[in-house]
């Protein structure tokens, strides 16, 4: 096996931190249903849809090759949870102005699952931080959304980016947060038996 895997996300913050481990990667699609069960503890949900998105891509690839995949498949979910509640994704501006209003000057979790498939077998590991919002004002909040970063992001907030100005405290992974947690993906890669590139 060389240093390629397929990845089965559309993120480019996973995309960038697999490429800063030297992986060559391959994009692999395959659409899941991502709404949360009724009463669904988050990490249950994020562990959930990371073995879905890999359970979908392993089908399309299935659906075009009559053999395994010859590199690891690699999928992972990334949820925010407020007190217990899951926010996603927001739909629309007035979603993610009613999240980050529930955030401001509180503490919430981020959950990011990865699953890896290689060799008949799925691997998952599940990490958890807890990230601080300092107290936002609501022009804070309407600037935020103004510049479009919060649409495609759990909890309507990315770290890496002008989310991160709202960050008094963060117990975790960075990466964690931004959608990959990268320590536990290499320990997940090394129980597989994938040697990192690097």
């Amino acid at each position: 096996m060389n240093n390629t895997l397929y990845l089965a996300s559309g993120s480019p913050r996973r995309r960038e931190l697999l490429a800063q481990l030297g992986f060559e990667l391959i994009r692999l699609y395959g659409d899941i249903d991502e709404t949360p069960y009724a009463g669904e503890d988050a990490c249950d949900y994020v562990e959930r849809m990371a073995r879905e998105k890999n359970d979908a891509a392993l089908a399309q690839w299935h659906t075009e090759h009559a053999h395994e995949p010859p590199h690891p498949v690699l999928s992972a979910d990334t949820t925010v949870a407020l007190q217990g509640k899951i926010l996603g994704k927001p739909a629309d501006d007035a979603e993610a102005e009613a999240m980050l209003h529930a955030l401001s000057g509180s503490t919430h979790q981020v959950l990011s699952a990865v699953c890896v498939y290689w060799q008949g077998r799925q691997h998952v590991c599940v990490q958890c931080s807890e990230v601080t919002f300092a107290d936002l004002s609501d022009e804070d909040i309407r600037r935020y959304i103004a510049s479009g970063e919060p649409h495609d992001k759990a909890g309507a907030y990315g770290i890496q980016g002008l989310g991160g100005l709202f960050v008094t405290h963060l117990s975790g992974s960075f990466t964690g947060v931004m959608g990959l947690p990268l320590f536990e993906t290499a320990q997940l890669l090394r129980q597989c038996g994938i040697c990192l590139p690097t």
